[in-house]
């Protein structure tokens, strides 16, 4: 029996075509998907298409958009044996990262994918990824998904979704994963590296849907002020901040800028520490410029992704962990999101 695959279309440039009269994009049919794609018949899978009533332009996503999907996924989740979810390419990799946080055991996969260019454009990246994604979703060992995680596809490569993050508006190879491997590369064969395949308990769907958004994201910047961090430390509304440091988690050590920090943890407020690096890891205590960090009881975000820290710190914040045990927990790898 074939497997089932739904795709989910959210909007973006995937899912749209152009009016060759008057140059303008617009949505595209879903229902129309063999006929623009026949190439899709030649798939051993039996697949079904819905989209959002109103597509959203990925720059307009949001905590609501992303309890949507997993809503979606959520209800048709025994029907389906995989789900590739299409999405606008700015946003896509806390779209996704965010999802992999919200859907809990999950051992079917949901592939996220988009294009830079429309679907009906000649030159397209559309196709080829919207037909690989599908191929990877169907893939099966024993009649077992091979792929049990949220992932994201891009230009010939399959990467961990909360690894990813994009780095080109104007490439076809827009994302990138510097510290985790690809996990599926496409080629004349798909080349599957199970060894990298993220590998979940056999529990249950448990899909969480309360994520707090009351965080803030300070990046630090030579020159940076004390009453520019305060306005954002000081915040009564702000429960939690991530803090983009330097390097391998480096930050000033002026008296007012420890004092600044100092003052907001004792007051509850959580700080993460993530580095600016798009590679690496944020090693507290390795340097003098990141023990007065460490000494205060900041979170090493180690070598998660700013996109990852961000959604993963809403996931955390909507479960209401106690303050005591918040560190312990987000510093754990719950999803592969960290080394």
């Amino acid at each position: 029996m074939n497997p089932k695959i739904l795709l989910i279309y959210t909007g973006g440039t995937i899912g749209m075509v152009k009016d060759f009269e008057t140059g303008e994009l617009r949505a595209f049919d879903f229902d129309q998907l063999l006929s623009r794609i026949p190439e899709l018949t030649q798939l051993d899978c039996e697949i079904h298409s819905m989209s959002f009533e109103s597509p959203i332009d990925s720059s307009d996503m949001n905590p609501d958009c992303w309890v949507k999907i997993a809503e979606t996924i959520e209800g048709n989740y025994d029907q389906f044996d995989g789900f590739v979810v299409l999405h606008g390419s700015d946003t896509m990799s806390y779209s996704s990262s965010a999802l992999s946080f919200m859907l809990e055991n999950l051992s079917k996969p949901v592939i996220f994918t988009g294009s830079q260019l429309p679907i009906g454009d000649l030159r397209t990246d559309a196709k080829e990824n919207l037909i690989t994604s599908i191929q990877i979703a169907s893939l099966q060992n024993k009649g077992e998904a091979v792929i049990k995680e949220v992932c994201l596809y891009f230009e010939y490569k399959l990467y961990r979704a909360n690894r990813t993050t994009k780095i080109n508006a104007e490439h076809f190879q827009a994302f990138t994963s510097l510290n985790y491997p690809t996990l599926v590369e496409s080629g004349v064969h798909l080349k599957v590296h199970k060894e990298y395949l993220f590998k979940p308990k056999k529990k249950q769907l448990k899909v969480h849907k309360n994520l707090d958004p009351n965080i803030a994201l300070i990046k630090l910047f030579p020159g940076i002020t004390e009453n520019t961090l305060n306005c954002v430390l000081t915040n009564p509304k702000v429960k939690a901040i991530i803090l983009e440091t330097y390097g391998a988690g480096n930050a000033p050590t002026a008296k007012w800028f420890e004092k600044a920090l100092k003052n907001a943890v004792e007051s509850g407020k959580i700080i993460v520490n993530v580095t600016q690096c798009s590679g690496g890891s944020v090693i507290m205590g390795r340097y003098q410029t990141s023990s007065h960090l460490k000494k205060m009881g900041i979170i090493s975000g180690k070598d998660i992704t700013t996109e990852a820290a961000l959604t993963k710190l809403m996931f955390l914040l909507g479960t209401n962990i106690e303050s005591k045990v918040f560190k312990t927990i987000y510093e754990a790898s719950l999803r592969g999101e960290m080394s």
